[in-house]
């Protein structure tokens, strides 16, 4: 089920001047939602209950009564969330409770990455890729990991694609990239300074972009044309993106498994081609 306050931020570029003023009035303060009900919630944003019906009807609710339902039970995951929170690494926690934490840590990230994926954005990412002349991939740091692993997989799908570990290669590939391309950009902070610059560059060539990133709003968020989020939350030991890695490589092991299936025998031929025979595997054989 994807995120109601997502939703509802993502609609609201398509809103009247008057819905957009009660959506941002929302996004600023979700649990007005949970304490009012339409007609409380005019008043306070000097609109009428039928604006605030129209605007949950645009967002994807038959009304303010869905609407409202879908973000109380977002806001109950949240506090369970924060809870879960006090439970991150300790000087006094033994080898047993770090295994268990870092654990259930990144169990927890899958799952709310997977609460915020919209198929039908996904399903576009998806044509995009396979429209796609040649893909190009950005990423530093952690979210280069996650570049890379793409890179991988759309190799063994024989889709051309590009990844380069050099900031100023990776500017360069932006630069030359063209509108039958495309750019898929890396960022959990969506705030990565030359993330953000490759983009510019993206968007001066008129190649679409696909941005992989957190569930808030940034620059990255912004510029991209469709977005694949992953959770906001990230533990104390943020310099070592754990969780953010992990749910970035859930979303392309997504992207990559969906594309195969579309074509699925051509897909296990290619993937058959473009498997790499290892020794074992011939000893097992043998001995089978």
């Amino acid at each position: 089920m994807a995120s109601a306050l997502l939703k509802l931020r993502e609609a609201s570029k398509a809103f009247s001047p008057t819905e957009k003023e009660i959506a941002q009035h929302i996004l600023d303060n979700p649990k007005i939602v949970e304490e009012l009900s339409v007609h409380e919630l005019a008043k306070q944003t000097f609109a009428s209950p039928s604006t605030i019906v129209r605007m949950c009807n645009h967002t994807g609710y038959s009304g303010y009564k869905e609407f409202r339902k879908a973000v109380i039970h977002e806001l109950i995951l949240r506090e369970q969330n924060k809870k879960e929170e006090q439970k991150q690494l300790q000087r006094s926690d033994t080898l047993e409770d770090i295994i268990d934490k870092i654990t259930y840590k990144n169990i927890m990230s899958l799952e709310d990455t997977k609460n915020l994926i919209d198929r039908d954005v996904l399903k576009q990412c998806l044509h995009m890729i396979d429209q796609a002349r040649f893909v190009y991939l950005f990423g530093m740091g952690a979210s280069l990991c996650a570049a890379k692993d793409a890179y991988l997989k759309f190799l063994r799908m024989n889709k051309p694609c590009m990844v380069n570990e050099d900031w100023h290669s990776q500017l360069l590939q932006a630069r030359n990239a063209t509108k039958d391309d495309l750019g898929i950009v890396f960022s959990y902070s969506g705030n990565t300074v030359e993330v953000i610059e490759c983009m510019k560059a993206l968007k001066l060539n008129k190649t679409p972009i696909i941005a992989i990133t957190r569930c808030v709003a940034s620059p990255v968020s912004e510029m991209a044309d469709q977005k694949l989020y992953t959770t906001a939350n990230e533990s104390l030991f943020r310099s070592g993106a754990m969780s953010s890695r992990i749910s970035q490589l859930n979303i392309i092991d997504i992207l990559y498994a969906a594309l195969a299936n579309e074509e699925y025998d051509k897909s296990m031929d290619q993937l058959s081609k473009t498997h790499i025979h290892k020794p074992d595997e011939g000893d097992e054989k043998e001995n089978s």
